[in-house]
């Protein structure tokens, strides 16, 4: 999530950025809305107020988690509110686990619910999850069943899961879980591109990197023979070169 502009982008992009940044090609700037990243926690939290003012729905919520981080349920519960009257159905995810909880609000299940089904239908699939199981508890096992391979259908391993297990116990046809696992595996595939692999890579490698750097301060050299088998050694390269650039040290 970008504090700039409050766009979700995903590793493959920001990832891509990242290299034009490094050759100079593009500067280090959001690779959505162009804009220099913030350079102080400070900065960031002053682009988020920017964007409530501005009416930003997921500005808000994310100043809602903030809120609830801190102890605050009462204020995270106004700016989930608000953010929900804006049109954002993440908020009502959030608004249901405080109902949930009784933390802001007092416990109430049904309102719970109402929020759970608000996020379910804008596609936030752990709420779809937590319908599912609330329907089988209460012994509404077909209904259960409808959100668990609405939720598979749309890349949810939990619900997969418990789509599974309905199979094993009877409550769930042949025909209706091998049509789930085939729409689930298309869309875990449609998330995936070699963008995205060549990112999830060379994160990999750095906080490898980085964690030697950090326990054992081992010389440069003898860090890439340590992690040279099996890795991409250009790629490590790389991710060595990236935090070095970061934390201000040379060679």
């Amino acid at each position: 999530m970008q504090s700039c502009c409050y766009k979700l982008i995903c590793n493959g992009c920001a990832y891509a950025s990242l290299l034009h940044g490094e050759d100079g090609s593009l500067e280090d700037v959001c690779a959505f809305c162009r804009q220099p990243y913030p350079e102080s926690e400070e900065e960031i939290w002053k682009n988020v107020m920017s964007r409530i003012e501005a009416n930003d729905p997921v500005a808000m919520r994310q100043m809602g988690v903030k809120c609830h981080s801190e102890g605050d349920f009462r204020g995270a519960v106004e700016y989930w509110r608000k953010a929900i009257k804006l049109g954002d159905s993440e908020s009502h995810f959030q608004l249901a686990t405080s109902y949930l909880e009784g933390k802001g609000v007092e416990r109430d299940m049904k309102k719970a619910v109402y929020h759970l089904e608000e996020a379910a239908i804008g596609g936030n699939t752990l709420a779809r999850w937590m319908l599912g199981n609330q329907a089988m508890g209460r012994g509404m096992k077909e209904r259960a069943v409808k959100h668990f391979i609405i939720g598979a259908n749309l890349g949810c391993d939990k619900s997969l899961t418990q789509l599974k297990q309905a199979y094993a116990k009877g409550f769930v046809k042949k025909d209706d879980l091998a049509a789930a696992l085939r729409l689930h595996q298309a869309a875990v595939d449609a998330t995936k591109s070699p963008q995205r692999d060549a990112a999830d890579a060379a994160e990999q490698n750095e906080e490898r990197v980085w964690w030697v750097c950090q326990t054992s301060l081992v010389p440069k050299t003898l860090t890439l023979a340590l992690f040279g088998s099996g890795l991409d050694r250009a790629k490590l390269q790389e991710s060595f070169d990236l935090i070095l650039y970061r934390s201000g040290e040379t060679n």
